[in-house]
């Protein structure tokens, strides 16, 4: 398989892996629903970042401004929803698990999402400036074939408002896994031209 190929699949992978995910994704946490809620965070762990990983690898080689304040928000982004998963994924699914059937959900796990739901919250506000920046960056350097990228703002903003149960959240993920894969389409297929007439 060529890099025209598998370069954008990459870059597409996270979202649309989170995107599956959440159609798993229980809506609420009991003791029915912690196994399956702690189970799909643990992988989310590795994953969520990603998506900033493959935002930031679309300015990779670049030094300008623009291009550290899209990856700067990519990593606030990873870091910030990384530490909902640990904390509202990992932490309250594997507590509630273990308080066993029957065992009413103590404030301890309450305020585990007090903590959590905040820090995921920067993370999801860091997300919305990235596709913000880059989309718009991408549309200055590649012109209309960059308006792709504005279905970035639509999927950040549903991960925002829907983290990525379905469907608000699945949606999002899903727009974000696809637009950055077709980004990374664009960007090959402008520089190849550019190369082609230079």
């Amino acid at each position: 398989m060529s890099r025209r190929v598998t370069w954008p699949l990459l870059l597409a992978l996270p979202g649309l892996v989170l995107a599956v995910a959440g159609l798993f994704h229980p809506h609420g946490l009991s003791y029915d629903t912690s196994w399956r809620w702690f189970a799909l965070h643990v992988p989310g762990l590795l994953v969520f970042p990603l998506v900033g990983a493959a935002l930031a690898a679309l300015v990779r080689g670049r030094r300008d401004p623009v291009s550290w304040v899209v990856r700067l928000t990519a990593y606030v982004y990873a870091t910030f929803y990384s530490a909902l998963d640990v904390i509202s994924g990992i932490g309250a699914g594997w507590v509630t698990h273990e308080l066993g059937p029957g065992v009413p959900r103590p404030p301890a796990v309450s305020l585990m999402f007090r903590i959590g739901t905040p820090l995921g919250e920067i993370g999801s506000w860091a997300l919305l400036a990235c596709v913000a920046v880059l989309a718009a960056d991408q549309l200055a350097r590649l012109r209309v074939p960059a308006l792709v990228g504005l279905v970035l703002l639509p999927g950040a903003y549903l991960v925002h408002i829907g983290h990525i149960f379905a469907p608000e959240g699945v949606a999002g993920m899903a727009l974000i896994g696809l637009a950055t894969g077709a980004l990374a389409v664009v960007q090959d297929r402008v520089s190849g031209s550019a190369a082609a007439s230079g």
